[in-house]
């Protein structure tokens, strides 16, 4: 068997134009989200639509966990292709809508799609990676892709700011848009041929799955309305509460919630995760702006440093393939210490710069502990079940994330930017991290049948 460090280069010859192409695509859906945790603040402002500022981050990914579940079932049946470029058009439209959008109520709309397209294209991709490489390159393959997230931290939160103060902040959702064509033409003429999949019927046992999905969106998405709301909102946010917990266990695989061993704990590390980086991140530009003062440019420098530091970290255990369960746990603690350190800019006699410093932390633990859980979740899934596995990946990744962003925006909307509210929200979020680090080791390198629900 080819080991990690004999396999071929990801660039190489055989895989050049596929990987290109990818790594294309992820840059501008990179470079997309940077943007808009960047711009967002001023997007609230224009749009007047701070009352569902949240919304903005977790509606897509509510609707991500729409996507992932037809786009995992989708890519099993008939190979990663139809989902693939279903996905790419869905982003493409979701970047038009938004970027025309005349209201805040569209600019969520296109959002929405956004979330739709990006989950099938990410489901699709993790498919793709299993069937065009071997298994031996996946863990550069995923590093490869996180190194993709380079370019844009680098350049995108400060482009994104000078395009937005300058001009508007519209234009960087067209131009992603724009530039997918050429990206999306490179990786097609990349890919490998079909693999000779037979057409499979989406099934019956699939329609209980998506009607499960759909449900998990509905209550994503009430709860995070019902969170920014006074009132009736309050019950909004408890409907979906309930919706979600009688969802969320008929699409993840059995046992995920308490983190049993094997494939549940790689999802619920996934949701851990991305829960507390990702809620956090959405209060890292608004500190930096509404307490101190920064300017939209200056505050993305923050989303940069973190981001460099996940393509870091990725690239660290993409060098040691064989200490996961160290990693894993040594990431979460990462997270955790860097949301605790830049919590301290709430203190007025903190430098800005510490900030910019907890966020490297938290980036560089993020990108040893995300390609480290995608590479864990080909190991463990038999032939025919890597769509299946990688939607319940990214659907407890989208809804976990959406109910850290919900909770903690419900706060924030509640009690305003008041300096005890910073520190109980992303108090929050260290728990979460610390819970991910507690359990990191709680896998198998084996798959343990019998594990999914229906």
């Amino acid at each position: 068997m080819t080991s990690v460090m004999s396999a071929p280069p990801v660039f190489s010859q055989r895989y050049r134009s596929l990987s290109v192409g990818i790594v294309a695509l992820v840059m501008l859906v990179a470079f997309e989200y940077l943007a808009v945790a960047t711009a967002m603040p001023l997007i609230g402002r224009e749009l007047n639509g701070y009352r569902l500022y949240g919304l903005a981050f977790s509606g897509g990914m509510a609707a991500n966990v729409i996507a992932t579940v037809v786009g995992g079932r989708w890519s099993d049946a008939r190979g990663p292709f139809p989902a693939l470029w279903t996905g790419v058009g869905g982003f493409v439209a979701g970047l038009a809508v938004s970027g025309f959008a005349p209201t805040m109520e569209v600019f969520l709309a296109g959002r929405f799609l956004q979330g739709l397209g990006g989950g099938l294209f990410n489901v699709a991709l993790y498919v793709l990676v299993a069937q065009a490489y071997p298994s031996a390159m996946h863990p550069r393959v995923f590093s490869a892709l996180a190194a993709a997230w380079v370019l844009p931290s680098v350049v995108g939160p400060a482009i994104t700011g000078f395009v937005a103060e300058s001009w508007s902040w519209r234009w960087i959702f067209l131009g992603v848009a724009v530039l997918s064509a050429p990206a999306a033409l490179v990786m097609w003429r990349g890919l490998p041929e079909p693999a000779g999949q037979p057409r499979e019927a989406m099934g019956r046992a699939f329609l209980p799955r998506f009607a499960w999905g759909v449900c998990a969106a509905v209550g994503a998405a009430l709860l995070q309305y019902g969170s920014g709301a006074a009132g009736a909102g309050v019950l909004l946010a408890g409907a979906g509460l309930v919706v979600l917990a009688l969802a969320l266990p008929r699409l993840l695989p059995r046992g995920t919630l308490r983190a049993a061993r094997g494939l549940p704990t790689v999802i619920a590390l996934r949701g851990l995760a991305a829960g507390s980086f990702f809620a956090a991140e959405v209060f890292v530009p608004l500190m930096l702006v509404r307490e101190r003062h920064l300017n939209t440019a200056e505050a993305g420098l923050a989303l940069t440093g973190g981001a460099l530091a996940w393509s870091l970290g990725s690239w660290i255990q993409g060098r040691r393939p064989h200490a996961r369960a160290l990693t894993i746990r040594l990431g979460a603690t990462l997270i955790a210490a860097g949301i605790c350190v830049t919590t301290l800019v709430v203190v007025p006699a903190t430098p800005v710069v510490v900030a910019f410093a907890g966020w490297l932390v938290a980036g560089l633990g993020i990108g040893m502990v995300f390609p480290t859980l995608s590479v864990l979740v080909l190991e463990l899934s038999a032939p025919g079940e890597a769509g299946r596995n990688s939607a319940s990946l990214s659907i407890g990744e989208s809804v976990f994330a959406v109910v850290a962003v919900a909770v903690t925006g419900a706060l924030f909307a509640a009690y305003g930017g008041r300096s005890w509210v910073y520190v109980t929200c992303l108090g929050l979020l260290v728990v979460m991290a610390v819970t991910a680090a507690v359990v990191g080791g709680r896998f198998e390198h084996r798959r343990e049948p019998g594990t999914m629900e229906v």
